[in-house]
């Protein structure tokens, strides 16, 4: 294990799939932008499930961010405000993502965030269960991912890059949009096929 894992208490098998699992959502990510107009697919809308639950509450929408080093947030909010018009917004907006942005997996957070129109019946249960998983499935690809969940704060850098870009491509994204975050436990998750550590390979 390197000095880096120890220091931080995080085994190698967990990076592997940490690692792994960013630079499958930014390749299926580049791809709904280049090949279905942006359009999210299961790759992107995976089924989230509650502690202690069989049965998936429904599929959400999920944002992907960079960190906050490599923010695009101003670039982002820069092609909302510039015109009125929604065509043009999300014409801008599918050239900047099926190109650079979603390049570098290292560049993005492993954070996933939804929007939500208010705080429904639902997004209360999901903020009150605080855990759920989050279960992808695209492309011959599985990744069961367990996490811890948040509420952000309209301040807070990743409630303002989703909030951005979600309005890119939804131009009655409401000022009061819920936007809750879902940070993995990598020691907990899984994937099929199962994602090998380099000593493994």
């Amino acid at each position: 294990m390197s000095d880096v894992s120890e220091m931080f208490g995080v085994d190698r098998a967990s990076l592997a799939l940490k690692d792994a699992f960013l630079r499958w959502q930014c390749r299926v990510r580049m791809m709904a932008m280049r090949d279905k107009q942006g359009r999210p697919d299961d790759a992107v809308m995976p089924d989230l499930f509650l502690p202690g639950e069989s049965e998936a509450m429904g599929q959400i929408i999920t944002v992907l961010s960079k960190s906050p080093m490599f923010s695009k947030t101003p670039e982002l909010k820069h092609m909302v405000m510039r015109t009125n018009d929604p065509a043009q917004r999300r014409e801008k907006a599918l050239q900047l993502f099926s190109e650079t942005y979603f390049q570098r997996s290292r560049e993005f957070s492993d954070v996933l965030t939804a929007s939500f129109a208010g705080k429904t019946a639902a997004v209360e249960k999901i903020l009150a269960a605080q855990k759920c998983r989050l279960h992808f499935s695209a492309y011959n690809q599985t990744f069961e991912i367990a996490c811890t969940v948040s509420e952000l704060e309209s301040t807070d850098p990743m409630y303002q890059s989703t909030w951005w870009h979600n309005h890119l491509f939804n131009p009655d994204m409401s000022s009061s949009a819920v936007v809750v975050a879902f940070a993995p436990l990598w020691s907990d998750s899984n994937a099929e096929p199962p994602v090998l550590t380099a000593a493994q390979r």
